[in-house]
């Protein structure tokens, strides 16, 4: 994708600050349990959480394109943040007309079997059901979740997770992963509301798969790079190990997978707002699914080319990799996605695959 200078601007502008505040000792302090408040609070005085939003509710209506640009580079530096769960739940609060602010949120439900219902009770609302691994729950200062109302699907602001029963978890990476069930709780008038057009929980999956995606073709980058320059440092026989043809031919393999998950990624973002719902979920679904194929291959060799040194705490490939291994199953694993592309290749005939490939290149 073309690079625009504002864009450009604002990646260097992340850049510095995701390499100097993101570092090893702040990640892992997150992955034992610590919020990284110092982080969160440099991220969100460049405004970059909300500022998708319109000025009128204290965004900067900022291109989508570009805050996925800024979630590639949070998945380069392995950042400790709900920052594509910020993004997407001031997206969605906002749609419904509900009030934002610059704190950390999380967003759901991020799993395709999980459903929330609202229901009115007096002046108020009653909420019901489960969202299960939702990121930094216990950790957020707001939770928006999609719920069925009475009248379609509805959004849900709440405090914190709204009182309700939390079970706390982790991914693989060390990442909060959090279970909430409601049963029943009481929510104020204000709480709820009517999602806005375009906004649904469909649409709300598709991004937070595409989010997923991104960030995995930062963290691929990352892994290249580390893989790249330890086969120049390593020396065995003689020699760096970069110049054994069996290691340049996996290095190979991992910039081509590398490469083609972020063409990938690409394609998903520049899906995004256009008319055909059925089209974007198409190629968020392509961009799921090559993204976390080439995760499965690139981590493989990053680790075979580094050895056992990969794999220690106090080496930063791990950092990557188990990011890698825990995101792509997230928000839709590679098997649910993989069905998406062939019902919608399935869908459009035979008469029409050709076109269908070529108007995706």
């Amino acid at each position: 994708m073309a690079v625009r200078d504002e864009t450009r601007m604002l990646l260097e502008s992340m850049t510095r600050l995701f390499e100097d505040r993101s570092t090893k000792a702040v990640i892992d302090r997150a992955e034992g349990g610590e919020f990284a408040a110092d982080l969160w609070s440099v991220v969100a005085e460049t405004g970059v959480p909300l500022a998708a939003l319109p000025e009128a509710s204290g965004g900067a209506d900022a291109a989508w394109s570009d805050l996925f640009a800024v979630l590639r580079l949070a998945g380069r530096f392995s950042v400790p943040l709900p920052l594509a769960e910020t993004m997407l739940a001031a997206w969605v609060a906002a749609s419904a007309g509900l009030e934002v602010s610059d704190g950390p949120m999380t967003v759901g439900p991020v799993r395709g079997a999980d459903r929330l219902s609202v229901v009115r009770d007096g002046n108020g609302w009653r909420l019901s059901g489960r969202a299960a691994r939702l990121p930094y729950a216990a950790q957020v200062a707001r939770t928006v979740l999609v719920a069925d109302g009475p009248d379609g699907e509805m959004a849900v602001l709440l405090d914190g997770i709204g009182g309700a029963d939390l079970t706390p978890g982790k991914n693989i990476a060390g990442e909060a992963r959090d279970t909430l069930a409601f049963g029943g709780a009481r929510l104020s008038a204000d709480a709820v509301g009517a999602l806005g057009k375009g906004v649904s929980r469909g649409a709300l999956y598709r991004r937070g798969a595409l989010a997923r995606a991104t960030m995995m073709s930062g963290a691929l980058e990352r892994a290249m790079d580390l893989a790249v320059g330890y086969a120049q440092e390593r020396v065995q026989f003689g020699r760096p190990i970069s110049k054994f043809q069996a290691v340049q031919q996996n290095l190979a393999v991992l910039a081509g997978q590398t490469a083609a998950a972020v063409a990938a990624a690409n394609l998903g973002i520049e899906a995004l707002g256009g008319s055909d719902a059925e089209r974007e979920t198409f190629l968020i679904a392509v961009a799921k699914t090559r993204v976390g194929e080439a995760a499965t291959l690139a981590c493989e060799i990053a680790h075979q080319v580094h050895g056992a040194i990969g794999f220690t705490q106090e080496y930063a490939l791990q950092l990557s990799t188990r990011r890698l291994w825990s995101w792509r199953e997230e928000f839709g694993s590679d098997p649910e996605w993989a069905a998406r592309v062939g019902s919608y290749a399935c869908g459009n005939g035979a008469d029409r695959l050709w076109e269908m490939l070529t108007a995706v290149a």
